[in-house]
């Protein structure tokens, strides 16, 4: 998904979720999220770093849950 681009010529990436709001709307402990954006993870969920801060869009959560759920893995 690309971001657009608005009248003024700025990028519109909608509106950034929190750690805390991400474990809302999955219904799992921060902690758990915090553990799948470790580079290690296997499963790495999708956010990114602004200072040291995470952040994610909703989009890409929902696609990864999706993902999760029927098993495909990216790339494959």
């Amino acid at each position: 998904m690309r971001p657009s681009v608005g009248f003024s010529g700025r990028t519109e990436i909608g509106p950034l979720l929190t750690v805390e709001e991400v474990a809302a709307l999955l219904q799992v402990p921060v902690s758990w999220v915090y553990d799948r954006t470790r580079k290690s993870s296997v499963e790495r969920i999708p956010g990114f770093r602004l200072g040291k801060y995470w952040r994610f869009r909703e989009a890409d959560i929902v696609a990864w849950v999706e993902r999760q759920r029927v098993g495909v893995r990216p790339g494959a």
